[in-house]
């Protein structure tokens, strides 16, 4: 049976205001002896004693609790985001619970509701194309919020994103000082603004070299089946452009099937310059020449935390103001080969 308050109380003859008080760290502020507090720890622990979490939640309105929603646990990217929240989560105290949101809106929705149901103080959330309306009501409700990777302009939310335009600006014009002419872009999800900040690096790099935008050099691919689109889309691009000797590729993703394509072709990768936004350890044996910008990985997870720590602060002080929005630009590490 489980140890309650009730049980110490009774076996130290106290009341259960004092152990209730000494087990969540207020025996100081409340005057009880040292003595005493030391007695009521000890005999916690022998008797094997478990906070109740959720009655606890309920009295204090609040958790220690935060939730994370993102689009893909298998991708290396997203998994390491998630390392790096739990940790920092952790060490000021609070547990995470984590959701795969398989970049479906409706098990996103889902997910946004159920953690609110378990009581969460906040949510931090890399979100789908589609989430603005269940985002723009969390910050008319004035729940703490934080998207990363990911963001929407037109809603006044806390974010940390990378540059993605100066990023991928730095990769195409590193590849044009190597050589590069005929530079294609694969990209994916056109309706993400990071996404259309990343074509945007692209073409201005191009621009101010004095080298023309093709469309012919364009490649989009369906989020859906990729691995297969993929295909079709260097198809195409070969067909209409093959003197193409450049490839620009916005996700690893998309860059790890360009180069099973590429294999399954016999096409030899190091005659292209090649660039990615972010890198997998798989890269330094398929494209030892490729051209990176490094995720600030540790950076995306750390300042997550701490901004929606600080939302969930300012809740508990003040629920009836409203909090003021704090976005993060990142910068990548640049390396090339």
């Amino acid at each position: 049976m489980r140890t309650s308050l009730k049980d110490i109380a009774e076996k130290l003859n106290l009341s259960k205001a004092t152990i209730s008080w000494t087990l969540s760290g207020k025996g100081d502020e409340k005057g009880i002896s040292m003595a005493t507090q030391e007695k009521v720890f000890q005999c916690a622990k022998e008797l094997n004693y478990q906070p109740n979490l959720l009655a606890r939640s309920l009295h204090s309105g609040y958790s220690k609790t935060i939730g994370l929603i993102i689009p893909d646990i298998t991708d290396s990217f997203y998994s390491k985001i998630a390392c790096v929240i739990e940790k920092e989560a952790d060490a000021r105290g609070y547990s995470v619970m984590i959701g795969n949101s398989e970049s479906r809106i409706d098990k996103e929705n889902k997910l946004i509701h159920l953690l609110k149901a378990k009581q969460v103080d906040g949510i931090i959330l890399a979100p789908t194309k589609v989430s603005k309306s269940e985002i723009q009501t969390l910050v008319d409700e004035s729940f703490p919020l934080v998207l990363f990777d990911r963001y929407f302009p037109q809603i006044n939310t806390n974010y940390v994103i990378i540059d993605n335009e100066e990023s991928s600006y730095q990769l195409v014009h590193k590849m044009i000082r190597n050589g590069a002419r005929k530079i294609a872009i694969i990209t994916t999800n056109s309706y993400l603004r990071t996404m259309n900040m990343r074509r945007e690096g692209y073409a201005r790099a191009l621009m101010e070299m004095d080298l023309p935008v093709e469309p012919e050099l364009y490649g989009e691919v369906p989020f859906v089946d990729y691995e297969h689109g993929i295909d079709k889309i260097l198809d195409r691009i070969f067909a209409e452009v093959p003197d193409v000797d450049a490839f620009f590729f916005t996700t690893h993703i998309l860059a790890i099937e360009a180069f099973r394509y590429f294999y399954d072709k016999g096409i030899d990768v190091k005659k292209y310059e090649l660039a990615c936004i972010h890198s997998i350890s798989s890269f330094r044996a398929l494209a030892p020449n490729i051209n990176i910008a490094f995720m600030p990985i540790d950076e995306i997870g750390e300042n997550t935390v701490r901004i929606l720590l600080k939302s969930i602060e300012h809740r508990q002080k003040n629920p009836r103001e409203t909090q003021k929005v704090e976005s993060v630009l990142l910068h990548c590490t640049i390396s090339t080969p």
